[in-house]
């Protein structure tokens, strides 16, 4: 009896083993494929969902470099990346229901573009199961976003294109010291418009120069604005990195130029669109050096809680010489003026996209 007793528990234990192996086999987080130990294999497939919060300039081109950069690095690794890309063009509803799609579809990795995108994919991943990677997101930490630039804390990391604000106003003063008036154009839901803006406000405030400010939530809304700035006589109007304003560049960009008044704003995508001044980061290196934090989390095992965001001072001023001969303004000393206090000075002409301006 003890023999066959204990026959009886071998088998069980064999029987075990077997129902557990295929189990086993079953598990990994990619696609297809293989992981060890955060390490990708050869022949991977990683599922991404990329959604970028509106149809502009700056955006896009974070979008096109992210892409590019990824299919050079599965060319490298041996690896894919599928990639599902949306634009709801500031649509929140339909922002929502695109970050649903993504997680019903079991993406590895959600990737959001701009700042409304990365707060509504950190509210959809509270369960921390899903990484995420955001890209232009001004000011992460204020937003709540992450805990900290140093350590994020939970599933989202990224890159910022933070605003030094003061080094906006400083140029502003040197191309025109007798500034005596600035307006403050900008979308008040925008959450990456609120530092900055108050940021200006504490600089002006110091330097006794007045202030008038304008909002706008849709195109309309802000070309109204623009014209109330004219008739409020201000000698310069001052815009972060606002995607309301940024999508109405292209229609406010004459009135302005027509009252002789300089816009001066947080990226250089409003310099393509007809803005005197974009000041900021270089957005195509931002996408480049997003997708390198994606491929190091889905790659290499990389924790988005301990992963610092990425900030950039590269202080490039892109100025657009048709909007500067247009105010009566000298590119010369105006670039003389401006070069102390930037990295790098570069021109750029009006145009709706950089592809645009590109095959022109």
């Amino acid at each position: 009896m003890k023999k066959n007793h204990t026959m009886k528990k071998l088998l069980a234990a064999a029987l075990s083993l077997a129902l557990t192996l295929p189990l086993c086999a079953c598990g990994g987080g990619a696609s297809s494929g293989s992981q060890t130990g955060g390490a990708s294999q050869t022949g991977t497939t990683y599922k991404i969902g990329i959604c970028n919060y509106v149809d502009d300039a700056s955006l896009n081109q974070i979008n096109e470099n992210i892409q590019a950069r990824l299919e050079e690095i599965g060319a490298e690794k041996g690896v894919t990346f599928s990639i599902d890309y949306e634009n709801p063009n500031g649509d929140s509803t339909i922002m929502n229901q695109v970050i649903s799609n993504f997680s019903a579809n079991g993406v590895d990795l959600m990737v959001g573009i701009a700042t409304p995108v990365a707060m509504a994919m950190q509210a959809a991943t509270d369960d921390g199961k899903t990484p995420v990677v955001f890209s232009a997101v001004s000011d992460p930490v204020s937003t709540g976003v992450v805990e900290s630039l140093e350590k994020p804390g939970a599933n989202l990391t990224g890159t910022s294109d933070y605003l030094d604000t003061n080094a906006i106003m400083d140029l502003i003063l040197a191309v025109n010291p007798d500034t005596q008036k600035i307006g403050l154009l900008y979308d008040i839901g925008q959450d990456s418009s609120a530092t900055p803006i108050a940021h200006a406000k504490e600089y002006l405030d110091a330097k006794g120069i007045a202030y008038v400010e304008r909002n706008g939530t849709t195109t309309d809304e802000v070309m109204l604005a623009a014209q109330a700035l004219v008739a409020d006589g201000v000698d310069a109007i001052f815009t972060p990195t606002d995607n309301t304003i940024m999508t109405a560049e292209l229609a406010i960009c004459e009135t302005l130029m027509d009252a002789g008044i300089p816009h001066y704003t947080g990226a250089d995508s409003f310099a393509l669109n007809g803005a005197f001044l974009g000041y900021g980061v270089d957005y195509a290196n931002l996408g480049r050096e997003t997708a390198d934090m994606i491929a190091d989390i889905l790659l290499n095992g990389a924790d988005p809680a301990a992963m610092p965001v990425k900030t950039f001072d590269n202080g490039t001023a892109t100025v657009n010489t048709q909007t500067c001969e247009a105010l009566g303004l000298d590119f010369d000393m105006v670039e003389a003026a401006i070069s102390p206090l930037c990295t790098k000075v570069q021109t750029i002409l009006t145009a709706e996209s950089f592809r645009d301006l590109e095959n022109s």
